[in-house]
């Protein structure tokens, strides 16, 4: 696919589940999941969800959710973009577009992971804080040998926000 003039970016729905699955395993250096966590985030999910869709394929996905103990905060948990559509910037139209929905009224905050190898990802999360004119902090948070056995590289917190402020009537 060449361009995305096609492309749909809407809820996920549960029969999604399966083609999220193979997309999120088909985008290294991205953590497979199980099918059934999949099935999750586009059922109970959905709202704060995007699925990327062109011709009956989902190019794209964003699995997000807000952190039960602060509910301002979205957490970012994965963002899976199929090989066909990259470089046309889809994972930042995915996250604005997400930000906009109703669900994430009231969220002031994005929270997600990045290894520091993930060039790519840092860049989609850099052009979203300018884009939304926020701080962006970086933090140490999942550590290689203390949480993983070294068996996978360290996962620094970012922090985008605050943003969707409500302005105050001068």
């Amino acid at each position: 696919m060449s361009n995305l003039d096609d492309l749909v970016l809407r809820k996920p729905k549960l029969e999604d589940g399966l083609a999220v699955n193979e997309l999120v395993a088909s985008c290294p250096p991205l953590d497979a999941n199980s099918s059934y966590c999949n099935f999750l985030q586009c059922s109970h999910f959905a709202d704060t969800c995007i699925a990327a869709e062109a011709d009956d394929q989902i190019l794209g996905f964003v699995s997000a959710y807000p952190i039960p103990s602060k509910p301002d905060t979205l957490f970012v948990w994965q963002i899976a973009v199929h090989e066909s559509a990259r470089g046309q910037s889809l994972a930042p139209r995915m996250l604005e577009r997400l930000l906009k929905r109703p669900a994430c009224e009231g969220i002031h905050f994005l929270e997600t992971t990045i290894t520091s190898s993930n060039s790519a990802s840092r860049r989609v999360f850099e052009r979203l804080a300018a884009e939304l004119n926020a701080n962006l902090q970086v933090s140490p948070w999942l550590d290689s040998e203390r949480h993983f056995d070294s068996l996978h590289p360290s996962e620094p917190l970012v922090r985008i926000g605050p943003f969707n402020q409500p302005r105050e009537d001068l």
